[in-house]
This record gives structure tokens, sequence and C-alpha cells, in this order.
């Protein structure tokens, strides 16, 4: 029998950006791989270009400029002295034609073929290939609803939109292909039923080129805002042996039609104990970690093993335990969860957490690419014991900079839905209020104005005097709220009512409580002070009336790019509270900008196609008087 040829790899360039380049660089790096980057000008000082071994500019800013542009990732490759290409898990990893492209150019492609990828790279595609077929959008009735458009190319929940009215399908349709277009180049998207109430479950796949395929347990991704995952498992809880097995069968199945290789996976939705085939991702997902947890893989590895020809034992490791990831993003709840920018001051989480990210601290986070700061993973003997892990990792992790989804995630591992494994795809139209109204630490506010009076140098602090002084007054603003801080200066230091002041300094303030010392731990970066996991926003003594904005005035949340105004939008039109106005681009995502009250539209300072930065007055709108 003649021995398989094996090819080794010794140096990969990642044909993507951010946390996902840096995850593979990390396992390259422990192989003895020679890395390569590829790099935006907006990416020049990211943090995967400086972990890389070599870096190649691809000029400009926009992912379609650079991080789509395969010809220009393939010259790259060559001109690093790359042998191989791993395509990451977005932007190209499931072009069949810049697989193509790589193999053309004699490099070795870290994933299935380019022939695989086709067949399941769109998804009109894919379900024809499982025998199952989209709906066509001019046919559909009221009986189809509802409906969900979907991107045919991509993923994370782009170009995806639920219609519940026929009337708005039209709508959607022109929003998907949009962002589609945008997201991956490809503005095709098709029509489908839209299963209320299911659970996302999916299999990990891994084939070699031997004919060998693993299905690696199952996960459950159920927990999704606007189609995005936000909290992932493993093994999917709660599914019978026999569901388990039918689901491990048809991935299986979707594997074989198409001769596949390497790492995929298989996407369900689960309802009424029936799969219903969703799509098969020709690449590692963004939740991978948990499947590695619980099998004690490293799938990138396995990536690079199977690419170099090696054949992967008869059967899997054995799976152990429990793994839950969560995505931490920067946004903001409280601006209908706009993502957000500036810069990351720190990011540490305790001990025993896996933390897959993209960032540094001082790092920033712009405006081009997904606001994902990272993901946390936490593997535990139990579910129960994995969920208290990581909920408590987020609750300590220290996060300096801009507002960020840790709330949401805490709240929902706690929720009783979740804990007890009855959650589904619609767990957040359900409890998403509930789960972002948080109570601030009332004592945030002190412990920030007595931090900052040491941190100052004010001389009377710790200091007293015999003559009654007036309070000191400081404000912050916090949870949208504003907070007035009073303390006095005394021979026994500083002095509020009804709470003990224990230590005082710069990073440190020990209060008392009821007779409960509590600690806080105190950051401050500009007017943004971080107390214990409270954010709180200094401000100035006496507002400077040169800042306030016009009342009714629309402000950009954040830099980006005019899409399009709504439908006959001019000066004058009557506008409803909550209305839809007009569409903003950033992040490679489309944000609706709203009326903020009814009444009129006295003023339009934007267009079609118009950069604007955050702040910038897009239009003004006079409230009806009540």
């Amino acid at each position: 029998m003649t021995a398989p040829l094996i090819q080794t790899i010794n140096s990969v360039l990642v044909a993507n950006r951010g946390e996902i380049a840096c995850r593979v660089f990390r396992t390259c790096h422990e192989l003895g791989v020679r890395t390569v980057a590829v790099h935006s000008d907006a990416d020049a000082n990211a943090l995967h270009a400086r972990v890389a071994d070599a870096t190649v500019r691809l000029p400009g800013a926009a992912p379609a400029d650079t991080y789509l542009r395969g010809d220009l990732i393939v010259k790259a490759a060559l001109a690093a002295g790359a042998d191989a290409v791993h395509p990451g898990y977005g932007f190209l990893s499931e072009n069949p034609d810049f697989a193509r492209a790589v193999l053309d150019a004699g490099l070795t492609w870290i994933g299935p073929s380019p022939e695989a990828i086709e067949a399941m790279a769109s998804k009109t595609r894919a379900k024809q290939l499982m025998g199952l077929a989209p709906l066509d959008e001019n046919e559909v009735t009221e009986n189809d609803l509802p409906l969900l458009v979907k991107a045919a190319a991509g993923g994370g929940g782009r170009g995806m939109r639920v219609v519940r009215r026929l009337d708005d399908l039209a709508t959607a349709l022109e929003s998907a292909r949009a962002e589609a277009t945008s997201a991956f180049g490809d503005g095709e998207v098709f029509v489908e039923p839209y299963v209320e109430n299911g659970r996302h479950v999916e299999v990990q796949i891994l084939a070699d080129t031997h004919g060998t395929i693993w299905p690696l347990g199952t996960r459950d991704c159920s927990l999704q805002r606007r189609h995005q995952k936000v909290v992932e498992e493993a093994p999917a809880p709660s599914l019978s042996d026999q569901l388990t097995a039918e689901l491990h069968t048809l991935a299986i199945r979707a594997a074989r039609a198409v001769s596949y290789v390497g790492a995929g996976t298989v996407e369900f939705l689960v309802a009424d104990g029936k799969a219903h085939f969703l799509e098969m991702n020709t690449r590692l997902q963004v939740e991978h970690p948990v499947t590695e947890a619980v099998f004690g893989l490293d799938l990138v590895a396995e990536q690079l093993r199977v690419a170099e020809g090696h054949a992967l034992p008869a059967d899997p490791p054995p799976a152990r335990g429990h793994a839950i990831e969560a995505r931490l993003y920067a946004e903001d709840p409280a601006q209908d969860w706009t993502p957000q920018t500036g810069t990351l001051h720190r990011l540490t989480v305790p001990d025993g957490i896996r933390l897959d990210t993209g960032y540094e601290d001082g790092d920033t986070i712009g405006v081009h690419y997904d606001p994902m700061l990272a993901k946390l993973i936490a593997h535990a003997p139990t579910r129960a014991e994995a969920i208290r892990r990581l909920a408590g990792a987020l609750d300590r992790a220290t996060i300096h900079g801009p507002t960020t989804n840790r709330s949401l995630l805490v709240n929902s591992l706690r929720h009783e839905e979740f804990t007890t494994a009855r959650m589904d795809t619609g767990f957040y139209d359900r409890h998403l209020p509930a789960l972002t109204t948080g109570t601030p630490d009332p004592h945030a506010p002190l412990a920030a104005a007595l931090a900052d009076a040491a941190a100052q140098g004010d001389p009377r602090f710790g200091g007293w005097r015999n003559v009654p002084s007036q309070p000191q007054v400081k404000r912050y603003a916090m949870a949208g709220e504003e907070h007035e801080v009073h303390y006095r200066h005394t021979r026994n230091g500083p002095e509020t009512d009804g709470v003990r002041v224990v230590h005082a300094d710069a990073r440190l303030v020990v209060l008392e409580v009821d007779g409960v010392q509590r600690k806080f731990g105190i950051a401050r970066h500009g007017d943004r002070v971080h107390v214990n996991t409270t954010t709180l926003t200094a401000l100035p003594r006496f507002p400077d009336p040169t800042t306030q904005q016009a009342p009714g005035s629309l402000l950009a949340p954040m830099p980006g790019t005019v899409v399009r105004l709504a439908e006959a939008l001019t000066p004058g039109t009557p506008v409803e509270a909550g209305q839809p106005l007009l569409w903003l681009e950033a992040m490679k995502m489309e944000h609706r900008i709203t009326s903020p009250a009814t009444g009129t539209l006295t003023a339009l300072h934007v267009a079609p196609g118009q950069q604007v930065e955050m702040g910038a007055v897009l239009a003004m709108v006079e409230q009806q008087p009540t």
C-alpha cells in the first residue's frame, strides 16, 4: 500500500484580520509555522499585523478594496514567500474563485476544494443539494408568513430580515441586498419560511482526504440578536440521543455529497423534535472554541494536518464536560445597540477563561469592521458549572473603553430560561428589554468622586478644618441620568451621609455601607470613569452652553456613510416618533436612524453616499405641540 503524500506547510498567510487572524496565528506559532498577515490602511497597527512574522499592505480601508480582493491576497502570499493560505472564517473563506486562485498559484489551500465550496457557499444551491428549495419571492402569500430574507453568501446575521407582512417584503429584499453587497460583495438573497421559536443547532465536522469524516458533537447557538449569535455552547443541551444521531447523519450526508475536506459546520433549526437543514458553512465558525474545549482538540492544527495530507484517526477523541462562549461587542444598548468606537484601554479576564481577541490594551476600535472585541470561553465538567464560571468571569473582567454588551451577556447566562435549557431563537425577542435594564451601583459616583479628589492631590483630602465648610460637589452621568455627589473633609478624612469612607486613593476606594465594607476599583480615561463594572462620565461643574444642540437635532451615532433616505423625505414632511428617516452604514452593517419625536422634518443635511462624522447633525425635527 502506497503511503499518503505528505506536504509540509512552513509558512501560512491568513486571508483575514482581527481576532480571526490572531487565532490562526497562535496555532501556527505553536507549530513552528511562519505567519504572514495582510492589512488594510485602517489596520496598519492592528494586533494581527503586529504579531505576524511578516505583513503585506492592502491599500485602502473598505473590505471590498482590501480583504475581499483575492487577487491582491494571492500576490501578497507569493511576495511574502508563503507556501499556504488559510482563509480564516470570514471574508473570502467561502469564495470558490479565491480557492482556485490560491491553488493555481501553486500554493496549498487550507480548506475544502473549490467545488465543495461552490456547492455549499450559496445557501440556495446548498438547499437544492439537500433536496430543499427556497420560496419564489414573487409567489409567496399570506399563508407563507412569517418569512426570512437571507443572503445567499456570507453569514454572521448580515443580509437577513424577518418579514411578517407581505407589504414589507420589497423593502426587506432591498435592504438585505444592499447589506449583503456591502458585507460579502454578493447581493444575492433568497426567501424561506421563518421557523418561530426553534433552536439553532449545528454540527462541527472535520474530514480528511482519505474518506474519514468526524461529526464533533453538537453546538447550540440559539441566543441570537438581529440574527447574530451572542452565546454558544457545546454540546447542545436537552437533545435526545436519537435526534443527535440524526443530526450527525445529516451532517455527514452533506459532507459526503460534496466530497468535503477540512473543517466545516452544518447548521439546523430544531423545532418539535425535528431537524430542519439551514446551510453548510465551508469553514470554521466563530464559535469553534467550544467544540475544541469539549473534545480537547485544536481545530486549526487539524486543518493544517489535513491540508498536509495526514489521515485522521478512525474516531474522534471522546467528549468531556461542557463549554460556553460569549461574544463581547462594543455596542451601546441605550443607543439601539449602535456599535461603539474609541480606545480599548484595558481588557483582562480571570484565570481559567479562554480569551480570543484581536485587540490589546490601547488599541483603537475603528468604524470599518465588526465591533466584536473578544470571545470568552469557559469549560467545566457540567453545564451549570460552565455557566457559573463564564458569568462570574464576565462580572469580574476588566473592560475599560467603549460601552459593551457585558451586562446583556451576564444577565442572559443567569436567566432561568437559559439555565434550564429552555431557550430558543426567540429568546431576545421576549427578554431583551429586561436583560438590558440593569441597576447601576448607587455608590459608584461617590467612589469616583473620592478617587478623583485623591488623584488631583486636593490639599484638603484627608485633612480637616475647625470651621465647617461647604460640601465638595462633583457631577457624573450614569445610565442616562445625572448624579450629584456631596462630601466633606473632616479630621477623620472625607465624610458623606450614610456611608463611612474606609480608604480612598486614585485607584481604590473602600466604603462601609450598613456594616459591610465594599471595594471599588477605579480607572479614569479622559472624562470616562470605570468603577468596578460601572461606567460613568464626569460632567463639568458648569456646562458649556456652546456645546448644547438645538432641540430636535438628529445626530450621527458614529462615523459612517449615508446609504439611503426614506422615500419622499424632504423638509416639511410630517414624521412620527421612531419612523425610519435614513440608513447609515458603518462597521459592515446598516443602522437605521429614526425620528426622535412626532412632528415635522424642518431640515435635511445629508444625501446618499455622503460620509459623516460621529455627532454630525443629519436632520432636524420640530416636535409637534402636545
